[in-house]
């Protein structure tokens, strides 16, 4: 089984796009290294143009990535990126941490997916996930991309102990992008294609606004769920 995309990425332009976000790529990047260890083993698992994986190397942590999409595998190859094009050409136990931003929604089975995560982690290491919220937010822009499904807190968590894992934590974030992605559901366009001055706009001025209202609604809703789960101390692969 692959754990990854089934077939060659199809929102690259969105991915470029997002790249201009850098308040909301600054926030995601922190909430990475807030679980990285100078000298771990780390894995960015789906990098796609490598923003994050560049972020973490030049802050001088050892990080490789899983990439399936053979377009954005050469370009992390060229950025100077340790790139696998299978999680299965990773060896079992050997990481000590893998984070994923906005990967799993798009893969079918992603409890297959979450389980080979699993086994390549050593025991007590630990799993980032960061994944699009709420189905009822699915729009043009998902299926562009190819999401399967958007996620809501409890199904993810009893995925992932379906798969083995353990909960360290749960939130949502991005209060005000849930009512944002819901605007674009109702007015955007059919091509689900990102305007990058809405996006640069939104991220300069309403995701500060919205990252303080997610202390008051991180249990209720936002636009995306962190999750950090581990896997057991002692437990098999």
């Amino acid at each position: 089984m692959s754990a990854g995309p089934t077939a060659a990425y199809t929102g690259t332009a969105n991915l470029e796009v997002m790249e201009a976000a850098r308040n909301y790529n600054t926030f995601l990047t922190a909430q990475v290294m807030a679980h990285a260890r100078p000298g771990a083993a780390i894995v960015d698992f789906g990098a796609g143009t490598g923003t994050f994986a560049q972020r973490l190397t030049m802050a001088g942590y050892a990080v490789r990535c899983v990439e399936l999409d053979p377009v954005l595998r050469h370009r992390l190859a060229a950025a100077g990126l340790g790139v696998y094009a299978l999680t299965e050409e990773v060896p079992p136990a050997s990481l000590d941490y893998i984070y994923s931003l906005n990967v799993l929604e798009h893969i079918e089975d992603d409890l297959g997916a979450l389980r080979e995560l699993r086994s390549r982690l050593k025991p007590g290491g630990r799993l980032m996930l960061y994944v699009p919220a709420f189905q009822s937010l699915y729009s043009s822009m998902d299926r562009l991309v190819g999401h399967f499904r958007r996620y809501r807190r409890h199904q993810l968590l009893a995925l992932l102990r379906r798969a083995g894992f353990e909960i360290d934590g749960a939130r949502y974030c991005d209060s005000l992008g849930f009512f944002a992605t819901l605007a674009f559901k109702a007015i955007g366009n059919d091509s689900g294609r990102l305007n990058e001055r809405v996006v640069i706009f939104y991220d300069k001025f309403l995701f500060p606004l919205s990252r303080l209202l997610d202390r008051l609604l991180d249990r209720l809703l936002g636009k995306n769920l962190l999750v950090l789960a581990r896997r057991g101390g002692s437990d098999s692969i």
